[in-house]
Formats: structure tokens, sequence, C-alpha cells
């Protein structure tokens, strides 16, 4: 089957920007949709609206990421996996010195070893094809410390070093790897913080991103790219 028509796999597909990115590719492109979460109900509404939009064929996993077990039952081939967006994550808003180390290590299971899990288990597949694809979510918490969200951004470092690990890894085959470094964007995270979601990032420009990152040809990759609000940071960051 040709790129086209190869599955996109989207974690935290539910809702937020996972489920903004998954109906952008319902509407825009002809690839059939895998989405993961963990809330099987979630899943279900969101594998309607993501029909709604236009999608062929949308698949569901109720999966833990964090679960390397778990992903090693599932059957990644049968899938026919052409891009893998591991978007999954947790943001944790508070300062280090009130931080658990409960949920440092919860941030970094999350928002990092996810990502390497699920990854791993459909590389295989990706490198199988004709092309593929993985772009990871990172954030400019990876570029940067965050001083009221230091667990999130040590996670984010470490989803960004293995993202760039995993290009030099990759390069010269027919996959490419791509960090998106996202600033503020509106989701379903922002909701216990007090902020303007208007001056934030839309959700669905992200799926509009990685649908273009998609079309180009083989001969190119963006490695990495950071997307801000057109205003800039906007308070509380």
């Amino acid at each position: 089957m040709s790129f086209s028509n190869q599955s996109v796999i989207i974690t935290g597909g539910s809702k937020g920007i996972g489920l903004s990115i998954a109906r952008v590719f319902a509407r825009k492109t002809n690839h059939s949709l895998v989405l993961i979460a963990r809330n099987e109900q979630e899943l279900a509404e969101a594998k309607e609206e993501c029909i709604s939009e236009g999608a062929s064929k949308v698949e569901t996993l109720s999966l833990d990421i964090t679960n390397e077990d778990k992903i090693g039952e599932i059957d990644f081939g049968k899938l026919n996996p052409g891009i893998l967006i591991n978007n999954a994550g947790s943001f944790l808003f508070k300062k280090l010195e009130d931080t658990s180390y409960e949920e440092f290590v919860s941030q970094f299971q999350v928002n990092a070893a996810g990502a390497f899990n699920l990854t791993k288990a459909v590389l295989p597949e990706l490198k199988n094809k004709e092309r593929g694809l993985i772009v990871n979510i990172s954030s400019v918490g990876a570029l940067k410390g965050l001083k009221d969200s230091g667990a999130y951004s040590m996670s984010k470092h470490a989803l960004l070093g293995y993202t760039r690990s995993l290009r030099k890894e990759l390069t010269g085959t027919n996959v490419a790897v791509t960090a998106i470094n996202l600033g503020q964007t509106y989701s379903t995270s922002w909701h216990e913080v007090d902020i303007d979601p208007k001056k934030l990032i839309a959700p669905e420009d992200v799926g509009r991103l990685i649908v273009s990152l998609s079309e180009l040809s083989m001969r190119s990759v963006v490695e990495e790219i950071t997307m801000m609000p057109q205003g800039g940071e906007v308070a509380p960051m």
C-alpha cells in the first residue's frame, strides 16, 4: 500500500491536541487513524468525531503507553502504520520544591518513557514500509527551564534528547524523525490554570503542521521546529 493509505497512530488521541490532530488528518488526508488513550468512552467519542470529519477508517486502542508489557501484546503490523505521532503527555503546574517524587517520576514516564516504549514497538513496522514518519510533540520547556513546572520541563528535555538521538540513528533510512517544540497550546492541560485560551496556539494548527510534514518528499525532513503563540508567551509562564 502507498504511504498515503497507511495509518496514522496518535497517542493521547481521545481529546485535546491529539484529537485536534486526528480531526485535521481526517479532513485533509486519506490516512486511516489509530487513536491511543486510556479512557475507552473518550476514545469511542473521538472515533465518532473523526468519522464525521471524513476519516475512512478509525481504530482505537485503550492502552497505557507507560506499560511496556501491554504494548508488547499489540500486533502493530495489522495496523499498517506509516506515521507515529507521540502526543500523549501530562502537564504538572507546580514548583519543584512542592513536587513529590511520585509526581516527578510520573511526568517522566508519561512524557518521555511512553514515547520511547511505543516507538520501539512501532519502529520495525515503519522501517519495513516505503517510508515512515515519527513526530514527537515536545515543548519549548525542553529548550529552557520553567520555574513553575520544572518536572514537566525535565521530562520534555528527556523527550527532546531522545528525539534528537533517534534522528541520528535513523539518518539514511526511510524513517524521518521530527520534534515539534510547542509553545502554549490550548488543551485540557490548561483547564486548571488561569489563562486566556484565545491567546494560545490553536491545537488544529499543530495538526495542519504535521500534515504538511507528512507531505514532504522522502529527500527532506524537518528535524526540529518551534511553534509559538503569535503574541509570545502568555502569563503565567
